[in-house]
């Protein structure tokens, strides 16, 4: 791959954490309105799902055992996200308020206030080349995912999870958003089958930045009071314009988890 493709595809990427990224490359009309952060933008109706508005949620300890932790997922690197990973929804700006809530999460922030919260790199391991030349293409060829475990009262989660897929529907043909100080364009929402916990969704992401096109997945499993959302690229892939699949192994190990 040349340098110029993997800084290119950085800068279309950086709708991700850097923490993200390097993890991919094998390393551990007012003002509301103009940023997209309009209150009540993509706001969620209460879910109908049966869910319990007296649960509590679970807590920071009980959060942290739910969580992944290295040895879960074969052929992973799983490693804690640390302070200077994090990212709050008001670093994120869109053109669009009812895209807000979707930008955010994309980019790793949590939806809504949940009373606990746990954050997880995991990368998959580079499988090994034999050719010098296609050595840095090989490394960067895994798909990276941050996983968000987000723990709510009541019918926080399910309203949380109603809310992204109300701004997934409605912000299908994309919407511009700008995060560390890059602006993109999300081209396309489309959602793909997943299965896991109570209640599942996923979607394939297509973005643009300076000419380059890119793939991003974004998922979310919803057990009881707790949701898991996982943001995931492949470096590789997208510096050449393609997609790749649901990081099945990882969502699976963090479904089982929560069971």
């Amino acid at each position: 791959m040349r340098p110029i493709a993997i800084r290119r595809t950085a800068v279309a990427a950086t709708v991700m954490s850097l923490a993200l990224l390097t993890a991919a490359c094998g390393s551990d009309g007012d003002a509301e309105k103009d940023n997209g952060k309009a209150a009540g933008s993509a706001s969620a109706k209460p879910a109908d799902k049966g869910a319990d508005s007296t649960a509590k949620a679970l807590t920071a300890a009980e959060l942290e055992k739910v969580s992944l932790v290295q040895g879960d997922v074969k052929d992973h690197k799983i490693a804690k996200a640390t302070p200077a990973d994090a990212i709050e929804g008001d670093a994120v700006t869109v053109d669009k308020a009812a895209c807000d809530v979707f930008a955010d999460v994309l980019m790793g922030a949590k939806a809504g206030k949940p009373a606990a919260s746990t954050q997880r790199k995991v990368a998959g391991l580079p499988k090994k080349s034999e050719d010098p030349a296609k050595m840095l293409e090989t490394m960067m060829d895994v798909t990276t995912t941050l996983t968000t475990l987000a723990a709510y009262d009541g019918k926080g989660a399910d309203e949380a999870l109603a809310g992204l897929r109300t701004a997934a529907t409605e912000c299908a043909s994309g919407f511009t958003l700008t995060a560390a100080g890059s602006k993109q364009k999300v081209t396309k929402i489309a959602e793909v089958p997943v299965k896991g916990g109570e209640e599942a969704v996923a979607w394939t992401v297509a973005i643009e930045a300076e000419g380059v096109k890119s793939a991003m997945k974004l998922i979310q499993i919803r057990q009881g009071t707790t949701l898991a959302s996982l943001t995931s690229l492949n470096m590789g892939v997208a510096a050449q314009g393609g997609d790749f699949e649901l990081p099945t192994a990882v969502i699976d190990a963090q479904a089982a988890k929560l069971a």
